[in-house]
């Protein structure tokens, strides 16, 4: 299979990774459980630090991971690992569904504030009561978004799970590097 390689990712990559990582199990445990039913009752999302926190990690996902693409654009070449066909290809299929989810998700969940008319709340305050372009669309009405939003979710949970015992697996097992090109104070521990 090769030599595996040595250089990680380099600390933008690393800490945008790791942000986007936190911000999404975060967002995903404070999830909306009963949220549309509350606020179609008439309850104010302000009212509620579950919802305020969801919605401003769900921004500040949206945020990150267009300076990531930006970044994936710019930055140095990634570190390549040798291993098999079937096993790249997979790696690129999760990898890029997990970047469509990490940009769907977020533009999902103002669809369904903007189709349902809630406001979108952040933390310090920060409240739109109309999403423009979506509050009274066409668009905002052609699914139930929120729906569309709890479904991916579960998704994106679920695929970031499979890709993180994929690199337990690539380091536990396979020991080619991957894990550590992202954390490398492993690749430093394993050289003692």
């Amino acid at each position: 299979m090769g030599t595996p390689s040595s250089s990680p990712y380099d600390a933008l990559s690393r800490v945008l990774h790791w942000l986007t990582a936190v911000a999404v199990i975060a967002a995903f445990i404070l999830g909306p459980e009963g949220f549309g039913r509350l606020m179609r009752q008439g309850v104010d999302p302000a009212t509620r630090i579950g919802i305020v926190w969801h919605e401003s990690l769900g921004l500040l996902v949206l945020v990150l991971t267009l300076i990531r693409l930006i970044w994936v654009a710019l930055r140095p070449r990634a570190p390549e690992f040798p291993m098999p066909a079937w096993m790249r290809r997979a790696s690129k299929a999760v990898h890029g569904l997990l970047w469509l989810l990490l940009l769907a998700l977020p533009l999902t969940a103002l669809l369904a504030l903007g189709g349902e008319g809630h406001p979108l709340t952040l933390l310090g305050g920060v409240r739109v009561e109309q999403l423009p372009g979506i509050t009274g669309s066409a668009l905002g009405h052609l699914v139930d978004w929120g729906d569309v939003h709890g479904f991916l979710g579960d998704v994106l949970v679920s695929l970031a799970g499979l890709h993180a015992l994929a690199a337990l697996y690539h380091h536990a097992v396979l020991k080619d590097g991957v894990l550590a090109s992202m954390l490398p104070w492993l690749a430093r521990r394993g050289a003692r």
